[in-house]
């Protein structure tokens, strides 16, 4: 079996990058066992100057990209199509608002501390998409804390101490500057990058081109 760590640079107001982890997910299960994946999940702010109380999307999209009503309608139908294909559902209808992520991103590095950092991030995608609940809401982030296992109150301390924040800010930066403008952003081994919400199959072809790789090296090194 060979070990790749996996760096899954994304934010939480992200639909690509629910889309990209899915399928990431998907391609790490048809590897049957052949590749052992350590997953994290770092931080990138899509908004890092988004207000508390948020933005309405249609606003924000026009503002932030010049899309019309109509590309919107067809990019928000093209993710919710992708999303279905993955298991995953985009409820369209129940968020309307573009919110701030940072104190999300805290609450995950802590969570990684905890051994449940990829059950949060997934608990607070569906939150988020699913339900339209705001990720910057301290009583949201804390409740969807103790609903994958985390102890709900010392989420809701993380959250009201700012702890956290330079080591967030620390990530952040790290991989701004490696480049990274835009998620979601997938690094493997620290080397090899991977953009977008691919393909399950762009991802299965990926990893085993890198596993042999990583096996091949491993071998020479040995002989």
């Amino acid at each position: 079996m060979t070990k790749l760590k996996i760096d899954f640079v994304s934010d939480i107001s992200c639909p690509w990058c629910v889309i990209g982890l899915k399928s990431l997910e998907q391609a790490i299960g048809r590897l049957d066992g052949a590749v052992s994946a350590e997953l994290h999940f770092q931080p990138f702010e899509l908004n890092p100057r988004m207000v508390p109380e948020g933005q309405d999307i249609g606003e924000h999209l026009s503002e932030k990209y010049g899309a019309t009503p109509e590309q919107g309608a067809q990019t928000r139908e093209m993710i919710r199509a992708r999303g279905a294909e993955l298991g995953f559902t985009f409820d369209m209808g129940a968020r309307s608002r573009i919110y701030n992520t940072f104190d999300a991103h805290r609450l995950l590095h802590w969570a990684e501390q905890q051994g449940r950092q990829r059950e949060l991030k997934m608990a607070l995608f569906e939150a988020y998409f699913t339900k339209g609940d705001s990720p910057g809401d301290h009583a949201v982030l804390a409740r969807v804390a103790g609903e994958v296992g985390l102890d709900a109150a010392a989420a809701a301390e993380v959250l009201a101490s700012g702890a956290y924040a330079a080591e967030v800010r620390e990530r952040e930066q790290f991989y701004q500057q490696q480049g990274i403008n835009s998620v979601p952003a997938i690094i493997i081994n620290d080397r090899h990058l991977i953009s977008g919400g691919q393909p399950p199959e762009v991802f299965e072809q990926a990893l085993r081109q890198i596993a042999a790789e990583s096996t091949e090296k491993f071998t020479s090194t040995e002989q």
